[in-house]
């Protein structure tokens, strides 16, 4: 029997979620198995951008583009490391493949390559990320604290930050404002 992956879904906090760094949150999962759970949180920017990160970490800007990409808070987890979720994959010295075409990556050659205008087409950048123990995730799910669904990779990199969260409940299929902080019981 195969077991269910969440890698490659969006997780959408639902309004009762009390964790105030993952209030109105979507998450997209990155990893989801055996280990725990690993994804990035897309549409809450740390205020910085690119360009000002590069700067910090003594990469040389040659890419205009990188003053008006926003630094996503990733999540809680290694609040100090860079995540570049992007695509097309590429050939980068540490990379989680998480679909055909989508992947995460923390080496610093990638930035190097973003910095020289070499890098993905589409990207990303967070500091942090969201991490679940195996088990903590599901039982979040059960308690009514996150929504699923498959992920769209027009949200994620199509899509400016703002909108991110109000474009991943559509692919839900109703009206986010049915949704009900409490869960019903029999």
């Amino acid at each position: 029997m195969d077991t269910l992956t969440l890698a490659h879904h969006f997780l959408i906090a639902m309004p009762g979620m009390t964790d105030p760094l993952f209030t109105k949150s979507i998450v997209y999962v990155c990893e989801h198995g055996e280990q725990g759970t690993m994804g990035m949180i897309i549409n809450k920017p740390s205020g910085i951008v690119l360009a000002q990160l590069l700067e910090q970490i003594d990469l040389p800007l040659g890419n205009e583009h990188a003053n008006t990409v926003p630094v996503l808070f990733g999540g809680p987890v290694q609040p100090d490391r860079g995540f570049v979720l992007h695509r097309p994959i590429g050939n980068w010295q540490s990379t989680l493949t998480v679909t055909d075409d989508v992947a995460l990556t923390t080496s610093k050659d990638i930035l190097k390559a973003v910095s020289e205008a070499q890098g993905p087409q589409q990207l990303l950048v967070s500091l942090g990320y969201a991490g679940w123990e195996k088990g903590q995730l599901e039982a979040e799910i059960a308690a009514n604290q996150w929504l699923t669904v498959a992920a769209e990779e027009w949200v994620l990199f199509d899509t400016v930050c703002e909108a991110r969260y109000d474009s991943a409940i559509k692919l839900l299929g109703f009206d986010p404002a049915l949704l009900c902080a409490e869960a019903g019981h029999a």
